[in-house]
């Protein structure tokens, strides 16, 4: 654990004028945040919340951001397995391709999404001949979560899968463990925080999803209407309250809040 003093040592090798910039940044961080939170009218901010339009676009966000983030684990945590085992190279090409939709404007995402599962795509034309279609419906909205939040997921988990190495999983073949006791018994629990915060991070980033949403899935009222998507409509004039908006994002504020303090807690630093 870090000394007082030794902080204190850290802090002093840093310019003070550097200061200036640092709480200027803070302050553009912190005042749209404060300014949101004094907006609230906390006379309303119960119905504004249990309006039925609010509370459809809260299910459908939490119900949706959960079926994304199980998807996530399902694909990522092999994607992860086989970049933090892959040679070098290999692990840089994958890790790179993972990464790009962290880099991608969303809208970007929601196109390509269209592009591929509209009944114009190659795989929406095949499906549009079994009689399934996917965009602007639900199963667009889990889509469009996952292919956001996945990338948060794999690379935390990856992360971890390095920091870990492969002594113990050596170790255990040495004694005769078999590849998916290895995996069950010693991979995954040594890499446990790294997993847990990736699935946190993957749900927050999928209840908060707007871009790739909105065009690849719509905004119709209990079907695509996510909580982001109607905090936007009803700052555009329509749908909800904009009393119900300024409270669905209090409620996102305090979710993300929640998120930070949850992955603060598996890191493993945080045990010191």
């Amino acid at each position: 654990m870090t000394s007082p003093t030794a902080a204190r040592d850290r802090v002093g090798f840093v310019p003070r004028v550097l200061a200036i910039p640092a709480f200027v940044g803070l302050a553009l961080l912190i005042l749209p945040l404060t300014a949101l939170v004094l907006r609230v009218d906390w006379s309303t901010l119960w119905s504004d919340i249990t309006s039925a339009v609010a509370l459809s676009a809260l299910a459908l966000s939490l119900g949706t951001g959960l079926t994304a983030t199980a998807v996530c684990v399902v694909l990522g945590v092999p994607l992860a397995l086989l970049i933090a085992r892959s040679r070098a190279r290999t692990a840089a090409v994958l890790r790179a391709l993972v990464t790009v939709p962290l880099v991608l404007p969303p809208m970007v995402g929601g196109v390509a999404m269209l592009f591929l599962f509209g009944r114009t795509g190659w795989l929406g034309g095949m499906l549009a001949e079994w009689g399934i279609r996917i965009p602007f419906t639900t199963t667009a909205v889990v889509l469009a979560q996952t292919f956001v939040a996945l990338p948060f997921l794999v690379l935390a988990l990856e992360g971890s899968l390095r920091t870990t190495g492969v002594g113990y999983e050596q170790a255990a073949a040495g004694l005769g463990a078999g590849r998916w006791t290895i995996l069950r018994r010693v991979t995954l629990p040594l890499a446990a925080p790294g997993l847990i915060a990736g699935v946190v991070l993957c749900f927050a980033r999928a209840i908060g999803e707007f871009g790739a949403t909105a065009l690849f899935a719509g905004n119709a009222p209990g079907v695509t209407q996510t909580m982001p998507l109607a905090i936007y409509t009803a700052f555009n004039g329509a749908g909800v309250s904009q009393g119900s908006a300024v409270a669905l994002s209090l409620l996102l504020l305090v979710t993300a809040i929640a998120v930070l303090l949850l992955v603060r807690a598996w890191r493993p630093e945080a045990q010191r």
